[in-house]
């Protein structure tokens, strides 16, 4: 019936199966952590920053405008105010970033803390402007 060579010889194929796969298993483990992985863990970044948004923080929409929060609905919606007395309502997953909100002014009569402009740094010393 059938011969023992024509039986060894499909034996043998099997092996071949798991090395032709080989390279595409090794190529979706690079994919997974050179791209995969890394847009997981910023999606996730993004969403505890929307979970943490709260009112009077300044924003940046998708769109490009800079506002700051006045209200967050529960529905995922946010107004977001963009000058004074204008008002839109965005979606809470347009907001790109939450921008850090201006340090708070310093009473009148106390020395002003940080760098001051004009009072030069190390880099300043070595190029000075005539």
């Amino acid at each position: 019936m059938i011969s023992p060579a024509f039986a060894q010889a499909q034996g043998a194929g099997g092996g071949d199966v798991f090395v032709s796969l080989l390279p595409l298993v090794l190529i979706f483990i690079v994919f997974y952590f050179l791209l995969i992985r890394p847009q997981q863990q910023k999606m996730k970044q993004h969403r505890a920053m929307l979970d943490a948004l709260k009112k009077g923080d300044q924003v940046l929409t998708g769109g490009g405008i800079f506002g700051k929060v006045t209200r967050i609905d529960p529905d995922g919606t946010v107004m977001v105010e963009i000058a004074q007395g204008v008002v839109v309502k965005v979606a809470k997953g347009t907001i790109s970033d939450v921008l850090t909100k201006p340090a708070p002014a310093a009473p009148e009569g106390a020395a002003p803390s940080g760098p001051q402009p004009g009072s030069g740094g190390l880099l300043s010393r070595f190029f000075k402007r005539s």
